[in-house]
C-alpha cells in the first residue's frame, strides 16, 4: 500500500510527532480499505518491532509503503500486504520510518492495534499467508456465481 502526501512524513516522525494517513492501493485489503481508513503511525525504536506488527518503510530510492512484518532475521525485516503473497525482503532497520499504532474506520475514533480482537484476527490472517492464493481463488469463484 503505497503512500503519496505533500508534506514530509518522514520528518514529522523523525521529529516525535504521531502521524494520521490515509493509504492508497489494496496491499493492505481487508484490514484497509483505501479511501475510508486511516493508519495512525509514530516513530519506533526498531528493536521494538515484532511479526505482525505494521510497518511504514522506504523502498530504496522509491515510495513509501505500510505493510505487516512477517518474519525478522538477522538479515532483516521480511513484509508483505494483507491482500498479497508476494514477501519482500530483507529491508535493513535503517528503511523502516514507523509503526501503526493504531487504525481509523470510517473516521471514527481511533482503534489500537493492541486491542485483543484486531491482533487475533490479524494474526490468524498472516498465518494463512501460505494459502491466501487460495481463498482470493474461492472468493472469485463465489463472486461469479451471485
Amino acid at each position: 500500500m503505497n503512500t503519496s502526501y505533500a508534506v514530509d512524513i518522514e520528518q514529522l516522525l523523525e521529529d516525535g510527532h504521531v502521524i494520521r494517513i490515509k493509504p492508497e492501493g489494496y496491499s493492505m485489503y481487508p484490514f484497509f480499505v483505501p479511501g475510508r481508513d486511516a493508519a495512525i503511525i509514530e516513530k519506533v525504536s526498531t528493536d521494538t518491532l515484532k511479526k505482525g506488527d505494521v510497518a511504514l518503510y522506504r523502498r530504496d530510492g522509491s515510495i513509501l509503503v505500510l505493510h505487516r512484518i512477517c518474519r525478522i532475521t538477522q538479515k532483516g525485516f521480511y513484509m508483505v500486504g494483507d491482500n498479497q503473497s508476494v514477501i519482500e525482503g530483507p529491508l535493513r532497520p535503517d528503511q523502516i520510518r514507523g509503526k501503526m499504532v493504531a487504525f481509523e474506520r470510517k473516521g471514527r475514533r481511533p482503534v489500537s492495534v493492541g486491542q485483543m480482537r484486531y491482533r487475533i484476527l490479524s494474526g490468524i490472517w498472516l498465518r494463512l499467508l501460505p494459502v491466501r492464493p487460495i481463498f482470493w481463488k474461492i472468493s472469485a469463484f463465489i463472486k461469479k456465481k451471485v
